[in-house]
């Protein structure tokens, strides 16, 4: 269906609509719960990881501020302000992402608390040594994920213009390489792992002012990397939750919102590694990787027509005309609120791109967002800040369009895009929209992107190049003796999948490994077992069910310890009651950590009851049934006497038990 009638020598027969669904369908785009493997091969997915996780140090990595102390946005002792330049590397070139992030003239302000921060980490003063706390631990997950350790730590520089680390630079150091870690139905192999500092929290990015919080910042951090080993969105998430609880079963790292990121490398057959950088949970990492894959393959296609209708695509270029706002009677808000400014506002003619801007990109995203993404990191001109020839639902009137096509000069196949903002972003915009639409011949441009929760992305900056890294001139190599190693591989925890194996021999139920495992519990589960006796498939679902569900509808006066259940389960042992009063006693328990597991019987308003008794007064409730029942179902009777004295048998004797008497 057509948006709006067109005007008669405007796009004549184009529907946006149509063709953002003619270039889905064309691209293969179907939802990720109806592809398969088969989906997968067909367009050449390959994945691979980066696997971020805070070390639990009591200090920073290259300072003596404590590790862990946490301030809220605009809780700062002062603030620190400072503009990025790239430098030369090694090889005498600059890094694209460097240069990229000079282009935006970004002010770098870095909100800085006392407790937390240094002179070190505003770049005044060398770093201290490295922290060997931090190192064995880094050491330790390196041996668990089957790495070679290397005999002499060297740390490198590894260049960040986007201002996340004052100095420019992120101090880094390879520990292990060439390892691998088992899935369930295959081996990924392991690149490296490597030690480094963590980055700045950013508060805010709006236009030329990008906002950091310090506490963050110098944190001992690992980054596991594998080989893009993973054929499918699934495998990525089983691969990413396999370091994730193997970093875990340390019980040396931190857990919680932040201590733990994922970038994910994406790509399909024919495209480019494209880096979906700092994805939050693990659980969104599926539906990204779908999506990026068939953001490629949709590109790849884009290419293929382009390259194909404008032959002459080397010499491809934009023209533009700065516009006079009393030339046009806009109603769309940002273009008045603009007008107002005094802003200057362009448009821009694109030789041949008619059915490129509506063409087909993510779920709800088309080629038009390509530019304005970039437009919003690079020319720093804050959203909305384009319109163009094939929205859905204009803000432009067609006839203001057809006016300006005429201004312009516009040819029957061309594509137009309006742009407005500050007369010292203009230049950088246009160039930016230029060099988007080139790279659109190309194919896939390598570039870094942010991730959401629905499973899209947006472009967040070029990816960078090997060409950033370079030796730290201010921190000796450090020799890892045999010895050493030796002596910290002596007491590693067991394997993940050994533990899974157990787990499953056990009979746990398999939808709760994934809590157990993220929650480190499995140590626990075996002591309970172990020590107290308790059927492990009861102790696990204790946890993987119960717990679980509790911990998300309910809140702990105080701080709750896991250790806190193996108490309870103890004093139900001494005290004689059956297991299953754990699962009554447990959610009052988590909200009040303190309280005495005494209280807690009085709070159930649990009473001892004889088992002689329960047991007694089958026979009275049988022939009460007879009086009442109203069919003679199968085991109507059975299911109703249980119902009478379940809350009574509960803690006093077992419900398998009291079942197996009916």
């Amino acid at each position: 269906m057509a948006l709006h009638k067109m005007h008669p020598n405007m796009n004549k027969n184009f529907d946006p609509r149509e063709n953002y669904k003619k270039t889905q369908e064309a691209a293969g785009y179907i939802p990720r719960s109806k592809a398969t493997q088969k989906t997968y091969d067909e367009i050449g997915f390959m994945s691979g990881l980066e696997v971020h996780q805070q070390l639990k140090t009591k200090e920073k990595l290259f300072c003596h501020c404590p590790a862990g102390i946490y301030q809220k946005p605009n809780v700062f002792d002062a603030e620190v302000i400072r503009h990025m330049r790239p430098t030369l590397s090694e090889l005498g070139e600059y890094d694209g992402t460097a240069l990229m992030e000079f282009k935006t003239r970004k002010n770098i302000i870095y909100r800085l608390k006392n407790e937390t921060t240094c002179t070190y980490e505003v770049d005044d003063t060398p770093p201290f040594p490295l922290n060997r706390e931090a190192l064995n631990i880094s050491i330790e997950i390196s041996l668990l994920s089957k790495l070679n350790i290397v005999g002499e730590v060297h740390i490198t520089r590894k260049q960040y213009l986007d201002g996340s680390i004052p100095t420019g630079f992120q101090r880094t150091a390879i520990i292990g390489v060439e390892g691998e870690i088992p899935l369930k139905n295959k081996k990924v192999r392991l690149i490296q792992l490597s030690l480094e500092e963590d980055s700045c929290r950013e508060v805010s990015d709006i236009g030329h002012t990008r906002i950091y919080r310090t506490d963050r910042l110098g944190m001992p951090l690992i980054e596991t990397v594998t080989y893009p080993d993973m054929a499918n969105p699934d495998e990525v998430k089983e691969a990413c939750d396999y370091i994730r609880f193997l970093n875990r079963s340390t019980g040396k790292v931190r857990t919680g919102i932040g201590a733990g990121r994922q970038d994910v490398n994406v790509s399909c057959r024919g495209g480019s590694r494209v880096e979906i950088k700092g994805v939050a949970h693990t659980r969104w990492i599926p539906e990204l990787t779908h999506n990026e894959s068939f953001r490629q393959w949709s590109l790849l296609m884009l290419r293929n027509r382009l390259v194909k209708e404008i032959p002459d695509h080397i010499n491809w270029k934009i023209s533009q005309l700065a516009l006079d706002y009393y030339d046009f009677n806009f109603s769309y808000k940002p273009l008045k609120e603009s007008k107002e400014l005094k802003h200057r506002i362009i448009a821009v003619n694109l030789p041949g791109f008619r059915g490129a801007l509506s063409h087909f990109t993510q779920p709800g995203k088309m080629f038009a967002n390509e530019l304005t993404e970039r437009l919003k990191v690079i020319a720093c001109l804050e959203i909305p800040n384009m319109a163009h020839t094939e929205e859905f639902d204009p803000v432009v009137p067609l006839e203001d369009w057809e006016s300006i096509r005429k201004l312009l000069g516009s040819a029957q196949n061309d594509a137009q895009v309006l742009i407005w903002g500050p007369e010292a972003d203009m230049k950088t915009a246009l160039e930016t929209i230029e060099e988007r639409c080139k790279m659109a011949f190309a194919g896939v441009p390598n570039e870094t992107r942010k991730s959401f929760e629905n499973g899209t992305t947006i472009f967040e900056r070029v990816l960078p190049g090997a060409d950033r890294m370079y030796p730290d001139t201010d921190s000796a190599p450090i020799p890892l003796e045999d010895k050493l190693i030796t002596e910290l591989g002596s007491s590693l925890p067991q394997e993940i999948i050994d533990r899974y194996h157990i787990m499953k021999s056990w009979g746990i139920p398999e939808d709760t490994y994934t809590y157990i495992f993220k929650k480190d519990l499995f140590p626990l589960i075996e002591k309970i077992v172990n020590e107290l006796g308790y059927s492990p498939s009861f102790v696990g679902r204790l946890f993987g069910h119960k717990l679980k569900y509790i911990e998300g509808h309910s809140k702990p006066a105080a701080e709750f310890s896991y250790k806190i259940v193996y108490g309870l389960l103890k004093f139900i042992s001494e005290q004689g009651l059956t297991p299953e009063i754990a699962w009554l006693m447990l959610p009052h328990v988590y909200e009040h950590p303190k309280i005495d597991f005494e209280s807690v019987l009085i709070s159930i308003k649990f009473k001892r009851v004889a088992k002689e008794q329960l047991f007694g007064s089958v026979p009275f409730l049988k022939s009460k049934f007879a009086e009442i029942q109203m069919s003679e179902k199968k085991n109507n009777e059975k299911d109703w006497i249980m119902g009478q004295l379940r809350k009574m048998a509960i803690g006093n004797v077992s419900l398998s038990e009291l079942a197996a008497s009916l």
